[in-house]
């Protein structure tokens, strides 16, 4: 951990202009007070993440939010740890005088003083985002160089007159341009001290719909997707911490994902989930990986998919012959002209999905026209063992208790559009119940007419 002992700066001589008291004495008394709160901060979450191992487990909810507090006490110490008082990035001076410190998170004195700001935060926007076209309110920026634990370097930039007057540690050479000399790692870095205002501009960008990042190799469209990513789950609340949601990063390949991984937990996050798209398939997991080069070039062309989606759609022509289809209630022989027709049905859904819409249609259509009894049909299906319809039962059970001799129907099964159906076989048998009854009546008062008095 990184906690100023004597004095935050270690200026080189060449840089002996920079470390005069009236430059940097207000820093330096800033930096002991955020060493004091981090050692503080360490102390006090050690504490408590000893606390919360020794406590019981629970069980449910108890035992998920033991684990969640778990996670957050280790997540923050790993930040203090790493960083300690380096946690600082910069600061801004608006045209009231007022200074604010930027960090990499939010740190608060033990007297309630805001040390630091979260670099998503709204107030932290103008340190990332002020230019002499448009200065945010800012008088005045400054930016740190870390090396070691100790300040190797900053740079000023001034916004107004005024401030360009008072002087400063003005240079030629800004922090941007002095980063690009610095040395490369074999893990990407975060930008956070160095990110430019149209970089900014993207990593804040409103969130509804889909953002595209577009430029050439090296522009750094994914370190800035990454700060975006860390911004999001800040800021968003659709993500944002207890809410549920979170962020997904899909890389081509492990070794990118290996290079990338460092970057969200310097920005203060760790719950971004990584994968690559073969990950994201379940039939990749056991496929082989193409060595052919050739090949693996014409696999990775998008236009593959257009090609793909052809050959399909020309393979996807109805049966020229009539076929014996099996149903739960009853075997069904669907013409040519059935599946043609069924073929014509509108559908945008894909093809595997389709395939069942298309079956459905062409099956209620030779249904409909042969008029399929789905009173008996559902009955020999339950009796099978192969239906399960329970929304279903009641209608079909009084159905067939209308019949003579009929009875309940244990988990029928029909389709919606033979519903109508069974409604229409039930008016009809009772209807032909008062017939009978009616003629049965008439037929005895005939009998008994006919019949001479006396006789039996």
């Amino acid at each position: 951990m990184n906690v100023a002992a004597t004095s935050a700066f270690h200026l080189p001589d060449r840089l002996a202009a920079k470390a005069t008291p009236a430059l940097i004495s207000s820093d330096e008394e800033h930096f002991a007070a955020i060493a004091r709160t981090v050692r503080d901060s360490v102390a006090d979450a050690s504490a408590r993440l000893d606390r919360a191992l020794s406590a019981p487990s629970g069980v449910g909810g108890s035992a998920v939010e033991r684990d969640l507090k778990i996670h957050r006490l280790n997540a923050r110490l790993a930040m203090f740890r790493r960083y300690g008082i380096e946690m600082c990035l910069g600061r801004i001076v608006t045209a009231d005088g007022a200074r604010t410190y930027i960090g990499r998170l939010g740190l608060i004195g033990a007297d309630g003083h805001q040390l630091l700001v979260d670099w998503r935060a709204p107030a932290a926007e103008p340190f990332f985002g002020a230019t002499l076209a448009e200065p945010m309110g800012l008088i005045s920026r400054r930016r740190y160089r870390w090396t070691g634990g100790r300040i190797s370097d900053y740079w000023d930039e001034a916004f107004t007159a005024e401030a360009l007057a008072a002087g400063g540690a003005l240079d030629d050479q800004s922090a941007f341009i002095a980063s690009l000399g610095s040395s490369r790692s074999p893990r990407m870095r975060d930008v956070l001290a160095t990110i430019q205002a149209d970089q900014d501009a993207i990593i804040r960008a409103e969130s509804a719909g889909a953002l595209v990042v577009d430029g050439g190799p090296g522009t750094g469209k994914t370190v800035v997707a990454l700060h975006r990513a860390a911004y999001l789950l800040y800021s968003d609340t659709r993500i944002s911490r207890g809410s549920g949601g979170g962020v997904l990063v899909v890389g081509p390949h492990q070794p990118y994902l290996a290079y990338v991984d460092d970057v969200l937990p310097s920005l203060g996050e760790d719950r971004v989930q990584t994968c690559t798209l073969r990950d994201l398939v379940p039939e990749a997991a056991g496929a082989p990986l193409e060595t052919d080069p050739a090949v693996a070039s014409v696999k990775d062309d998008g236009r593959l998919i257009d090609a793909v989606g052809a050959a399909v759609r020309l393979y996807e022509q109805p049966p020229a012959r009539a076929t014996l289809a099996e149903t739960p209630w009853a075997d069904l022989r669907i013409q040519a002209h059935d599946w043609e027709e069924a073929f014509d049905i509108d559908t945008d859904a894909p093809h595997n999905d389709a395939r069942e819409e298309v079956e459905h249609a062409a099956g209620h259509r030779a249904r409909s026209l042969r008029g399929a009894d789905p009173t008996r049909a559902a009955e020999t299906c339950a009796r099978a063992g192969r239906c399960a319809h329970p929304d279903v039962q009641p209608r079909l059970a009084a159905a067939r208790a209308a019949e003579p001799g009929g009875g309940a129907v244990d988990q029928p099964w029909i389709p919606e559009a033979m519903r109508a159906m069974v409604d229409r076989r039930r008016g009809e048998t009772a209807a032909a119940r008062r017939r009978a009854s009616v003629d049965s009546i008439r037929s005895s008062t005939a009998r008994r007419r006919e019949t001479p008095r006396g006789r039996p």
